[in-house]
């Protein structure tokens, strides 16, 4: 059959195209068939746009528009027609909110709110605008909108960092606050125990009320200041505790709001920046400064309850400085937030992006990827998929205690809470999100490609938290990934064939799937005339399932649709089918660290099934030797004649030479020990159980070695193939067993 279509298998080995059969799909605005239902995206309730929410009890967090519209009407719409009538309004307005922040709409979501109700409100129905906005006010929610979009992604981390930001400022102000009272009281006690406190005018101002007047503050004075001291603070600890209200007064990590904008507010600090050079020179820069604020709280921790001791705590806040500090003083004052622009990803002032997630500088990094398809840096017109931008995060975990999320921009929302702690956390930070808006204008939207990357494993999304738990699956977790325990999601196609009749059938949506979203990579794919159909193209994903010793020319395709939606085969080339047999090796080794077909459980699963198979083969056989010696005198001649079950199977089996090397496959218990000897004579059938291809392929010391590993003793090594192997005799000796 490929022999009549040679210009499929040409097509896949070179992406030439030549000859009739094989048709480019550069004009065809192609997409894949299971994206056929979703041509308008304001039409799907999504989760986007997110409402950044700034105040209120819910400051900090962000909510789904549709969410919250949800929680609404189920509060304020009655039961009945007049309930379904709000309804429709709302999910109306909900529609036209979606379009105008799709068409670049900024604003708060009153703002934008209000806007959609007077577009969607009817002419014949003055009262629906006003119901509309009414019903706004019930949301009792407000904030800045944001879309699915590249901006919309470093705005949503912004907010979760601004949150934690102010979370954290009112923490140290609050204590730092308290202490200044505290030593200012202890000051003021100071001067009016003293001399100068004493003094007339002092004592005048310490009195409040209308009884002033009736007081000799200067009699007064005389008495009170006969034995009072000069100062009743020495001098060491005076400059000791000025010197702390200086500093706490003056620090620039955590202003005070009340202050920022007055000509005497102290100067205050940045801590958002765009390249991780810029970061890394700035904690640098301020780490003596921030050893002194820190100094100070301790300082004035100790001299507000009394419990400063010159002798012992004054030669330990000599030498106090940056080198002193620890991660409980780095967790007191701000994070630095890095967002890395897609475009500067690789830009030499963010090559030390992991040493600074490694070195514990508290910095929390957004690395936006807006384009996973590359091609190789080796290799001229090989095709790549985004290798850095891929394996980033999952090397991050690595790291030790790096706070790690890899996922798209339109997953985001389902992991905002797991985004939200990755703020929270007390260290480094590192945030990995593919927006999809490399995409040429006119292809599918961010959202869609971002969803379709999330799909087609090119992005999978995961979770790392070090400090989750003492184990790898406390840590790490495959978060919202669909169907993660295959290769490929799969889902129902339904369609009308040339026959109108209805046909729904399991569709894989693979990477092949998500490179057919960008046109920008046409010539990779071109399109089969339905005439031309044939046994010899199969789907895609069935292509990579497959062992590649028996794909002969078999010429892998993916389902499209077309602007007028009629299905097509689109054949893939091989160097799309190469890049995504790499996405889905990629994609097993996130399984096996999210405890998904984990070769090491399966490996100690296989063994104990063995070692329990063996045993209960030998307790069948200890009892057939005890019904044996106790058994009947008498046999019936039916059982005579009959052998028994192991001697039928015997009788059955073919005789083999005992110079011949084979394995009893059917008995076989997956454990995988053979293949970890050499996985090329020894390779497993659609049961998952071993038999030896050709012994040639490896030595008669491997074949004695997996017959001594065999836990259930299936493995026969035979004769050597090669009478020049070295220590033969010996090997010889040792398979006798095994014959």
């Amino acid at each position: 059959m490929a022999a009549q279509f040679p210009e499929q298998r040409l097509f896949f080995s070179t992406s030439r195209i030549e000859g009739e059969g094989v048709d480019p799909i550069d004009a065809l605005a192609l997409r894949p068939a299971l994206l056929a239902r979703y041509r308008d995206l304001a039409q799907l309730r999504h989760d986007y746009p997110l409402v950044l929410v700034a105040s209120g009890p819910q400051a900090g967090i962000v909510r789904s528009l549709s969410g919250s519209i949800d929680e609404m009407l189920r509060e304020v719409a009655p039961r009945g027609s007049e309930g379904e009538r709000l309804r429709r309004h709302v999910l109306r307005l909900e529609r036209e909110i979606r379009k105008l922040v799709a068409a670049g709409r900024a604003g708060t979501l009153l703002d934008v709110w209000g806007e959609a109700a007077s577009r969607v409100g009817s002419p014949g129905d003055p009262s629906a605008e006003d119901v509309l906005r009414a019903v706004g006010e019930k949301l009792n929610l407000d904030g800045e909108v944001v879309d699915c979009n590249a901006a919309g992604v470093p705005r949503v981390l912004t907010h979760f960092w601004q949150a934690e930001h102010s979370r954290k400022g009112r923490a140290f102000r609050a204590t730092s606050e308290r202490l200044i009272a505290r030593l200012s009281d202890i000051l003021r006690a100071a001067y009016l125990h003293s001399a100068a406190g004493q003094r007339p005018d002092a004592l005048r101002a310490s009195v409040g009320g209308a009884d002033r007047e009736q007081f000799d503050f200067d009699e007064m004075s005389k008495l009170v200041s006969r034995r009072a001291p000069k100062d009743e603070l020495s001098p060491s600890r005076r400059k000791r505790i000025e010197w702390a209200l200086a500093t706490l007064a003056g620090q620039p990590f955590h202003p005070d709001p009340r202050r920022v904008g007055r000509p005497d507010a102290p100067a205050t600090y940045a801590f958002a920046f765009d390249n991780c050079a810029a970061a890394a020179e700035a904690f640098r820069a301020r780490l003596p400064e921030l050893a002194l604020v820190v100094k100070a709280l301790a300082v004035a921790e100790l001299e507000a309850d009394g419990r400063y001791v010159e002798a012992k705590d004054d030669p330990f806040f000599e030498h106090f400085d940056e080198s002193a500090l620890s991660a409980d003083d780095l967790a007191l004052f701000p994070d630095y937030l890095v967002c890395i622009p897609p475009e500067r990803n690789d830009a030499p002032e963010n090559a030390m992006l992991m040493d600074m997630l490694s070195s514990g500088l508290p910095a929390k990094v957004l690395v936006v990827t807006s384009d996973l398809h590359e091609e190789a840096a080796i290799g001229a017109g090989h095709f790549a998929f985004g290798v850095r931008s891929a394996r980033l995060a999952n090397t991050a975990t690595g790291l030790g205690g790096v706070y790690v999320v890899q996922t798209t921009s339109a997953n985001l929302p389902a992991l905002r809470e797991r985004v939200r702690k990755g703020f929270a956390h007390r260290g480094a930070a590192l945030f990995s999100i593919y927006t999809g808006a490399a995409a040429p204008a006119g292809e599918l939207p961010s959202y869609l490609m971002a969803a379709a990357a999330l799909e087609a494993r090119a992005f999978p999304a995961f979770a790392y938290d070090p400090h989750a738990g003492d184990n790898q699956a406390a840590r790490f977790v495959l978060a919202d990934n669909p169907q993660a325990d295959a290769d490929w999601p799969t889902m129902t196609l339904e369609y009308a064939d040339e026959n109108q009749q209805r046909v729904a059938e399991p569709v894989a949506f693979s990477y092949p799937d998500f490179v057919l979203c960008d046109r920008r990579h046409a010539r990779h794919f071109a399109r089969v005339p339905r005439e031309r159909w044939n046994p010899s193209m199969i789907p895609a994903a069935d292509w990579m399932a497959r062992d590649p010793k028996t794909l002969g020319d078999l010429v892998p395709y993916v389902l499209a649709v077309d602007a007028d939606d009629v299905l097509q085969r689109v054949i893939v080339d091989q160097r799309v089918m190469q890049a995504a047999i790499r996405c889905r090796t990629l994609w097993h080794r996130l399984q096996e660290q999210g405890g998904i077909h984990n070769s090491h459980a399966e490996r100690l699963l296989a063994c104990e099934r063995a070692a329990w198979e063996a045993q209960r083969q030998r307790e069948t056989a200890e009892h057939a030797a005890a019904s044996a010696v106790q058994g009947t005198v008498a046999v019936t001649a039916s059982a005579v004649a009959a052998p028994a079950p192991g001697e039928a199977a015997a009788a059955e089996a073919p005789a083999r030479s005992p110079d011949e090397a084979w394995i009893e496959t059917s008995r076989c218990p997956s454990c995988n020990e053979c293949q970890l000897i050499n996985d090329k004579v020894f390779v497993y059938n659609e049961n998952k159980q071993a038999y030896i291809t050709d012994v040639r392929l490896g030595t008669y010391r491997q074949l004695v070695e997996a017959a001594e590993s065999c836990q259930v003793s299936i493995i026969h090594p035979g004769k050597p193939w090669n009478p020049k192997e070295p220590g033969l005799p010996e090997l010889l000796e040792r398979a006798k067993p095994f014959l």
